[in-house]
């Protein structure tokens, strides 16, 4: 948390007790959270009263003060608390319980009570949203996947016919073309799934002829093919795709299919090439290399590996992910038996060992939130539960308040927030730290008792896309200019620093120079 931020956070009056701040509609119970707290209610004045009695008039040398001394020696300089009051501030602080505490020892509880008052507020926060607006696409099947890719700032779609959609960041429609130029291919198999190899700018796309493409985003030719790994057991049906961002060479390739297999690439030096070229590799008239899933698996190429695991037992895997900090596998399907499959690998990052989670009637989709080390599932019995992933016996929380089956789940990460959206078009946001639902939306869909959903939010955009078979709609946050810190009413032309004041100039529209010092 900034300076300032944590400046504005603290009373700017001198006189004792809080302010009273303006109250809106939407006031909770947690935004009074410890607002009679002393720490709560103290100014910037009472802070530089209380910094001047930690001040040593010798160099270097640091006050310290012991309970008896701090509360004798606060009452009489700020003016205003009670002995009692400031010890219990002095216990708060002195957590270590060394029977002292000093300056620096009191603005780091202050700035830790201000970071975790910050975390408390963002959880309660409920976006507002534009209206609903359907997207302009020409997909004539289900949308089968929505992704953004950061290199150009594109948005990708494709449906499962094969027709892959170029979007602006602006989601204008820029171009749509079919993902293959064999027509006739196209007539008797469906895309499955698409996923964005950014640290190797290329894209893979699952076919229901058993294959994964992997398209090149900087060829000459658009997408122009590059490698087709064929000869899979299973049709892939769902695919996620992880890099290293501190070794961009380290990347994994995890997939599903409809046999109950979950199978996962790790490829140790995408940078340079992800697969080898072994000698039965050939190449059709476009320069697409060919490459059987045997040869992956006897490891003829050494530049990657193949994890893989069956506990799913002829299930469809629905869902697949590799995470990092869990350094597993996660997989799911909407069997009651083995729902949720953690494949943990061990040490030598060859091997798996499974645990799984059993979940009444089974989950349509799952998320994972490291930093809160949860998964939340969707349930088929309109249950979204909350599990630590290293205890399978029964979840941590259960958030009810859906009337259908749940389809989708994904954190607001940022927020430490929930979403879920159910069968019957109704879009939940929960409050993961008190499980409570504080916002509801019911969608406008057509009614339809069949159809495909595909629910993606874009968190660094704000933007939450939702399909319904070929249709796509977005929901769209609404920006909030209103709890910015400005310093001008209109906008800044420009800004000078004045060497001899020691502070910035500054002039905005339509007035004269006006010296701005924050």
């Amino acid at each position: 948390m900034s300076c300032q931020k944590a400046a504005l956070e603290l009373n700017t009056g001198s006189q004792p007790g809080p302010k009273s701040p303006e109250r809106t509609e939407d006031v909770t119970a947690f935004e009074d959270y410890g607002t009679g707290l002393l720490e709560n209610q103290l100014s910037v004045c009472d802070f530089v009263k209380i910094q001047k009695a930690f001040e040593s008039p010798e160099p270097r040398k640091i006050i310290c003060m012991s309970r008896e001394d701090f509360t004798q020696k606060m009452t009489e300089i700020v003016g205003w608390g009670t002995k009692e009051e400031y010890g219990e501030l002095f216990d708060k602080v002195d957590v270590a319980q060394d029977g002292f505490i000093n300056w620096d020892k009191l603005t780091s509880f202050i700035l830790l009570e201000l970071y975790e008052q910050d975390e408390r507020a963002k959880a309660t926060v409920v976006p507002q949203w534009k209206d609903l607006e359907f997207l302009p696409v020409k997909h004539k099947d289900n949308i089968q996947k929505v992704i953004f890719l950061k290199s150009s700032s594109h948005y990708l779609t494709i449906s499962k016919e094969g027709l892959l959609a170029i979007w602006g960041e602006n989601l204008k429609l820029q171009e749509t073309f079919p993902i293959t130029s064999d027509a006739t291919k196209l007539k008797h198999l469906w895309v499955t799934s698409l996923v964005s190899l950014e640290n190797v700018n290329k894209i893979a796309v699952a076919f229901t002829s058993k294959e994964i493409c992997f398209y090149d985003l900087l060829s000459k030719e658009e997408f122009a093919c590059q490698y087709k790994l064929q000869g899979l057991k299973g049709t892939p049906i769902c695919m996620d795709y992880w890099y290293d961002p501190l070794d961009a060479n380290e990347s994994i390739l995890s997939f599903g299919d409809i046999t109950g297999k979950v199978q996962a690439i790790a490829f140790t030096a995408a940078l340079i090439s992800l697969f080898e070229r072994p000698a039965s590799a050939c190449e059709d008239g476009e320069g697409t290399m060919t490459i059987n899933w045997a040869e992956l698996l006897s490891g003829c190429h050494k530049c990657c590996h193949i994890l893989e695991h069956k506990l799913h037992q002829g299930d469809w895997v629905r869902q697949v992910t590799y995470n990092a900090s869990l350094d597993a596998i996660i997989s799911s399907t909407t069997s009651n038996t083995n729902s949720v499959v953690l494949a943990w690998r061990e040490k030598s990052k060859t091997h798996l060992n499974m645990t799984s989670f059993n979940i009444a009637q089974g989950i349509h989709a799952f998320d994972y939130h490291s930093r809160l080390n949860l998964i939340a599932t969707a349930g088929i019995n309109n249950k979204v539960c909350l599990w630590n992933p290293y205890v399978v016996s029964k979840p941590v929380g259960v958030l009810w308040g859906h009337s259908a089956s749940v389809i989708a789940v994904q954190f607001f990460v940022e927020r430490k927030q929930l979403f879920s959206f159910s069968k019957d078009k109704v879009l939940r946001l929960w409050d993961i730290q008190h499980q409570l639902s504080i916002q509801r939306i019911a969608c406008s869909f057509p009614e339809s008792q069949d159809f495909r959903c595909l629910f993606h939010f874009d968190e660094a955009h704000g933007r939450l896309f939702i399909s319904f078979n070929n249709r796509l709609a977005l929901l769209a946050i609404k920006s909030d200019a209103s709890k910015r810190v400005k310093s001008h009413e209109k906008a800044v032309t420009c800004v000078l620093y004045n060497s001899i004041l020691k502070q910035p100039s500054q002039c905005e529209e339509d007035t004269n120079e006006e010296p701005y010092d924050n």
